[in-house]
């Protein structure tokens, strides 16, 4: 079970073993303890009781905080001594100066182009008989895409700039063809769709999209600290201040599968995206964004040779970096959806 946040003037508290939620003395939801899984605060003025801080603290339950209008993801409540991993952390930034690195880099970037190729896979079986030309499109961008693979597998040796450079210029041709194809897979036209842009975006889609990415975000940084890294400490994304550049690497393997995919479909299906005044969208249509990724969170794939949770396989993929870099797995392997 999941709280969602989303009223500005909202105030969580702890009543009973419940997590209530209130405004101007209205009980707007109220959740067991003990069924819940995280907590995502997605608006402005939200107040919480320091019991709700701590008793989230001692269940396990993280507090994520979402910018509820833009979408940008600022931060995660979790308890302290669920991360305190100090050899994984020192051996998560001593990989990146050797092969381990460049493994990493490579794997979430070609896990990246595989999962669009499936992504496009995917919406093409469902065009098959209803549109024969989108098709054969699709199929044969998706084979295109998958081309540049063993060039990018054949790269070795430690970490570098050159190499990092290689890696990102190829994922961003693959983006590139990748988001052309998504162009003919939504109503573009009806949505105002300009082609992918991430900040700044002032059409629905891509709104929706970065809103997603950054629920997303969230639960890829949860899934990091509780494997006792630091999402802060990358490999293919450059390390800057206040970057979480590893958040930004692993995220990469579930953009399709947790967001992509559940969002496409649900435009398709004629959801009312719905922007306020501003030009943002609306804290209805945001709360459903959150409620969709989440859901997908939940829906299975098949991993390790047996369907499982979405969710559980961020987790593992995780700790699968962990378990690399202190040199107890021989390689990592990227997360790739079924189509």
């Amino acid at each position: 079970m999941h709280l969602i946040v989303d009223q500005f003037g909202t105030f969580v508290s702890k009543h009973q073993g419940r997590l209530r939620v209130s405004k101007d003395k209205t009980r707007l939801a109220e959740v067991p303890i003990m069924h819940l899984e995280q907590v995502l605060i997605c608006s402005d003025g939200v107040g919480l009781s320091s019991d709700v801080v701590r008793v989230c603290a001692e269940e396990g339950i993280p507090i994520h905080f979402l910018n509820g209008l833009e979408g940008g993801d600022y931060g995660t409540f979790i308890a302290s001594g669920m991360t305190g991993m100090a050899l994984t952390k020192r051996a998560q930034l001593r990989a990146y100066e050797d092969g381990r690195g460049l493994n990493l880099a490579r794997a979430f970037a070609t896990g990246k182009v595989q999962n669009q190729a499936n992504m496009l896979r995917y919406a093409a079986k469902y065009r098959k008989e209803a549109d024969p030309a989108l098709h054969q499109e699709l199929m044969l961008v998706a084979t295109e895409l998958l081309d540049g693979l063993p060039a990018l597998n054949r790269l070795g040796g430690a970490m570098t700039e050159e190499l990092r450079a290689t890696l990102m210029g190829a994922e961003g041709r693959a983006a590139a063809r990748y988001w052309g194809m998504v162009g003919r897979l939504i109503p573009a036209e009806a949505l105002g769709w300009p082609g992918r842009q991430t900040q700044g975006a002032s059409d629905r889609f891509n709104q929706t999209l970065n809103y997603g990415y950054a629920v997303l975000r969230s639960q890829v940084r949860q899934a990091l600290l509780l494997a006792g890294l630091e999402p802060n400490a990358g490999f293919l994304h450059a390390d800057r201040p206040g970057k979480p550049s590893l958040t930004l690497d692993l995220i990469e393997e579930f953009r399709q599968p947790a967001v992509d995919r559940p969002l496409i479909g649900w435009v398709n299906r004629g959801a009312e995206l719905v922007q306020q005044d501003d030009g943002l969208l609306d804290g209805p249509t945001r709360k459903r964004i959150a409620e969709k990724v989440l859901e997908r969170m939940d829906g299975t794939e098949l991993y390790e040779g047996k369907r499982q949770p979405l969710r559980h396989i961020l987790q593992c993929q995780a700790r699968h970096i962990a378990t690399f870099v202190r040199g107890e797995r021989a390689e990592y392997a990227p997360f790739v959806m079924g189509w």
